[in-house]
C-alpha cells in the first residue's frame, strides 16, 4: 500500500524553485533515501511534505488523503514526523520534556518514552538533563525520539549524521536499525551516499529541484548515483524500474 504519494509538487523560495515538479509514491514500512549535493532541494522536499513550507503547485497525500493545504500541526496528526536539520531542540528543556512534546499530537499508537530508551539507550541517563547540555548525539537522539512520540506513519529524517563524528554516527545508524525494520515509512536526506545506499530500500537523486535518477538501491550502482548527485546525466531523468 502507499503511505505517501506527491505529483508534480513545487515549492519555492521567492521566484526560485527549489523543488521542481516532483512526482514520486513511497510504499508502507519502505525506507526512501534521497540524496543529492548542498542546495539540490532536499531539506526543502522534507519541509513542504512536513507543511514547514509552502506548496506552490501540485498535491501531497497521506494514505490517500490529500493533505496538501492542511497545516504542519494538523499533517502531524495525519501521521507525518519530521526530524529537522540541526535537530531544532528546546535546549532550557530536559530531554523527557521535548520527548513529551512529541505526544502532544495526541496521536494513538505504540510510542513512549521507555520505548524510545530501548532504542536509544543512551538517553536514559540523561533524561532530566537539559538538551542544551548534551552532545550531538544525544540531541539528535532526542529529536529522533520526540518525532517518534507523535507515532508516525511516516518519518522525515533531515541529515541525521549533520555535524556528527564518524563514531556517534555509527551509534545513530545501529539504533536506527531497529525503527527501519518495524514498518515506520521513512524518507531519509543523507549525503554520505555509502550510508543512505547501506539503509535504503529505494534511492532518488535530486538535482536543482528534480529527480535525475531514481529506483532501488539492490538495481543501482554507486557509479550511476555518483553521475547523478554531480549531474554527469543531465540529458535525460534516469528511472530504473521497480
Amino acid at each position: 500500500m502507499t503511505a505517501l504519494s506527491i505529483e508534480t509538487l513545487t515549492a519555492r523560495h521567492g521566484l526560485l524553485e527549489a523543488v521542481r515538479g516532483l512526482t514520486f509514491s513511497v510504499a508502507k514500512g519502505e525506507t526512501l533515501a534521497l540524496v543529492g549535493a548542498n542546495g539540490a532541494g532536499k531539506t526543502t522536499l522534507l519541509r513542504t511534505l512536513a507543511g514547514a513550507h509552502p506548496v506552490h503547485g501540485g498535491s501531497i497525500a497521506v494514505n490517500g488523503e490529500d493533505v496538501t493545504r492542511l497545516a504542519s500541526h494538523q499533517r502531524v496528526r495525519r501521521g507525518i514526523a519530521l526530524v529537522p536539520e540541526g535537530r531544532k531542540m528546546f535546549a532550557t528543556m530536559t530531554v523527557a520534556e521535548n520527548l513529551k512534546l512529541g505526544a502532544m499530537a495526541g496521536r494513538k499508537g505504540e510510542w513512549s518514552i521507555e520505548r524510545i530508551i530501548g532504542i536509544f539507550p543512551n538517553l536514559e541517563k540523561r533524561l532530566h538533563h537539559k538538551t542544551g547540555h548534551l552532545s550531538g548525539g544525544e540531541q539528535q537522539a532526542t529529536a529522533i525520539g520526540r518525532a517518534l512520540m507523535s507515532n508516525p506513519e511516516i518519518l522525515l529524517l533531515d541529515e541525521v549524521s549533520l555535524g556528527l563524528s564518524p563514531l556517534i554516527i555509527d551509534r545513530v545508524y545501529a539504533s536506527l536499525d531497529g525503527l527501519m525494520t518495524s514498518g515506520t515509512t521513512i524518507i531519509l536526506v543523507e549525503q554520505d551516499l555509502s550510508r543512505a545506499m547501506a539503509v535504503a530500500d529505494r534511492v532518488i537523486c535530486m538535482l536543482e529541484g528534480k529527480a535525475v535518477l531514481e529506483g532501488r538501491v539492490d538495481e543501482l550502482t554507486r557509479e550511476q548515483v555518483t553521475e547523478a548527485y554531480f549531474g554527469l546525466n543531465r540529458t535525460r531523468t534516469e528511472k530504473v524500474p521497480a
